[in-house]
C-alpha cells in the first residue's frame, strides 16, 4: 500500500555508516580499513549523499516513489542508489506489501561522525 501522506524532505548535511574505527586510530586492522573504505564508497556519489541526507531529516520511513520526484531521478535508479546504501549499512529497507520504504540507520550514522573527528 502506498503512503499518499505528503512527504516534506528538505536537503541539508548529514554526515553517514556501520563499524568503523576513527581514522586517527593508532592501527586500522584490514577489516576496519575495509568497512570504512566501503563507507566512503557508498558516499562518494552526490545522489547518495542526497539521499541519506533526504532520508536522516526524514521524520518517517520513505518510499522510493517519494525519492524519485525530489531526484529527479528514475526509479530504477533511484533504487539502485539506495541499494548500495543498504549495503553499506547506512540505510534499513522494510518491505511493506509490494512497498519498500528506507529509514536511516541512526547509529551507523553516529558511528560515521566519529570517522574523522580529532
Amino acid at each position: 500500500m502506498k503512503n499518499t501522506r505528503p512527504l516534506s524532505l528538505s536537503v541539508a548535511s548529514v554526515a553517514p555508516v556501520a563499524c568503523c574505527a576513527p581514522l586517527d586510530s593508532p592501527a586500522l586492522s584490514d577489516d576496519e580499513a575495509n568497512a570504512t573504505a566501503a563507507v566512503f564508497r557508498a558516499l562518494a556519489d552526490p545522489t547518495r549523499v542526497r539521499i541519506v541526507n533526504l532520508l536522516a531529516t526524514s521524520e518517517r520511513p520513505v518510499c522510493v516513489c517519494d525519492l524519485v520526484p525530489v531526484l529527479g531521478l528514475t526509479q530504477p535508479t533511484v533504487s539502485h542508489h539506495l541499494k548500495k546504501l543498504v549495503t553499506a549499512g547506512l540505510v534499513e529497507r522494510e518491505q511493506r506489501g509490494t512497498w519498500a520504504f528506507y529509514t536511516i540507520d541512526r547509529t551507523a550514522l553516529d558511528r560515521v561522525s566519529t570517522l574523522t573527528r580529532p
